[in-house]
C-alpha cells in the first residue's frame, strides 16, 4: 500500500471515527433543561470538540495500525483482489 493510499485511508478512518465519537458525553439543551434562546434544543451545551478531536486521532491511529497489520501480514492480500490488474 502506497503512502497516498495510506493517507487517504487514514483520513477516511478519522472522519468515520469522529462521527462515531461525537455523540459521546454530549448533553443537549433540552436534556439539561436550558432554554437555547432561538437555537436548536438538540444542540449540545458543551460539545468538547478539542477533546473529541484528540480522542478521534488516537483511536484512528489504533484502527490504522490494525488495518496496516492485516495488510502487511497478508491476511488480506491486496494483490489477489479481483480488481487488481497487475
Amino acid at each position: 500500500m502506497g503512502v497516498g493510499t495510506t493517507i487517504a485511508l487514514y483520513l477516511t478512518v478519522w472522519w468515520t471515527v469522529l462521527f462515531a465519537i461525537l455523540p459521546f458525553g454530549s448533553k443537549s439543551f433540552a436534556e439539561a433543561g436550558i432554554d437555547p434562546e432561538g437555537g436548536d434544543p438538540g444542540a449540545p451545551v458543551n460539545p468538547n470538540l478539542k477533546r473529541k478531536f484528540i480522542t478521534t486521532t488516537w483511536v484512528s491511529a489504533l484502527v490504522m495500525l490494525v488495518i496496516l497489520g492485516v495488510v502487511h501480514s497478508h491476511i488480506i492480500d491486496l494483490d489477489k483482489l479481483p480488481w487488481r490488474t497487475s
